[in-house]
């Protein structure tokens, strides 16, 4: 199954262990459902999700919030969540400027968490202006060094966070060969901006003694569909 993920997992649903008080119900737990997509078995396909598209296989967790739910659905699905001991290098790459201002706090908070932090041309120049310290990586057109294809390649990356900036015929070949060189050499990418703001706060909200590791099937995965 691929590793990438470019469209927000299915909505939370609460689940488990109801209460009821006279105007409200509470809930115990939340669940999440993450889907899944085998986009490494589809050679050179662009691993964004377009309408007609289908996930083969899902899985939902539970959790004490949906923070937490959203992290154990992602780690089910096999997806290798950043953290600061051995996977805390980020590609930043957000698009258009509605996207980098909408992005630009959850960059603080990762800078602020101790995540290493790479950027894009445009978005390295916009974080920069706002405080965000980024290291500056060359998108493939420009045959600058050092490339965004050339960490991703080289093992120097751990997450990519590419949001399609628009239609012209360059940015959709860079935005490709970004999203298809992580695919290839198994960084895990994130091409929505709702996922990856959600991802960035529910990082902020894991306590710090608390880690989440996929051993075998996780005992509170709710159910898995494979197709």
């Amino acid at each position: 199954m691929s590793t990438s993920l470019t469209s927000p997992p299915g909505r939370c649903s609460a689940a488990a262990s109801r209460r009821s008080t006279s105007r409200w119900t509470t809930f115990d737990y939340v669940c999440v459902k993450a889907p899944m997509f085998s986009f490494t078995r589809l050679q050179g396909a662009d691993p964004v999700l377009r309408v007609e598209m289908a996930s083969t296989g899902e899985v939902a967790c539970f959790g004490e919030s949906k923070h937490e739910a959203f992290l154990k659905a992602l780690i089910s699905t096999g997806f290798k969540v950043p953290n600061l001991t051995n996977r805390k290098r980020i590609l930043l790459s957000c698009g258009p400027i509605k996207s980098k201002v909408a992005f630009l706090e959850p960059a603080k908070s990762l800078e602020k968490m101790g995540f290493k932090l790479y950027a894009s041309e445009g978005t390295h120049k916009f974080l920069s202006d706002n405080g965000v310290k980024t290291t500056l990586l060359h998108k493939p057109s420009t045959e600058k060094e050092p490339s965004i294809v050339e960490y991703l390649s080289g093992g120097k990356l751990d997450l990519v966070m590419n949001i399609p900036e628009n239609l012209t015929r360059r940015e959709q070949t860079n935005g490709y060969k970004i999203r298809r060189t992580a695919v290839d050499f198994g960084v895990p990418l994130i091409s929505n901006l709702q996922l990856a703001r959600l991802m960035v706060r529910a990082l902020e909200k894991l306590p710090k003694k608390k880690k989440y590791r996929l051993r075998g099937r996780s005992s509170e995965t709710a159910k898995a569909h494979r197709g």
